[in-house]
């Protein structure tokens, strides 16, 4: 609660028990789910897959680092970072370039999905 009478925690997203923007995080833990999980870190913002390999790429493989940098709902509050390699031999692996849009459509699509998340928690409310 604030001086004024609004609740800072509701208008921020901030959920208790975490100690980033509860939106961004169930937001990027949504877009990230087609992907293995190795950690998730709701206090510090961090969430780590595991190496992900498409079915229709076998020799390619993906790794995602996703940041919660704040507990305002804000574009600037989100940051991937995406890892891809590629076989170049039996259980060999090399580093390869990131397409340049990959991160950007991913932190694109983490947003969209955290404002859907605050709408549909506002409907909800009413």
């Amino acid at each position: 609660m604030n001086l004024f009478g609004g609740d800072d925690k509701k208008n921020q997203g901030g959920g208790t028990g975490i100690g980033v923007n509860s939106f961004l995080w169930r937001a990027t833990l949504d877009t990230l789910s087609f992907m293995p999980l190795n950690s998730a870190d709701p206090f510090g913002g961090v969430i780590i897959t595991d190496w992900y390999s498409p079915a229709e790429t076998p020799n390619e493989r993906f790794k995602v680092t996703g940041y919660i940098l704040d507990t305002a709902l804000r574009s600037d509050a989100v940051k991937v970072s995406v890892f891809r390699q590629v076989r170049v031999g039996p259980e060999q692996w090399a580093d390869a370039v990131v397409e340049s849009g990959t991160v950007t459509a991913m932190e694109d699509a983490i947003l969209t999905r955290a404002r859907q998340l605050r709408i549909d928690s506002a409907a909800a409310e009413k």
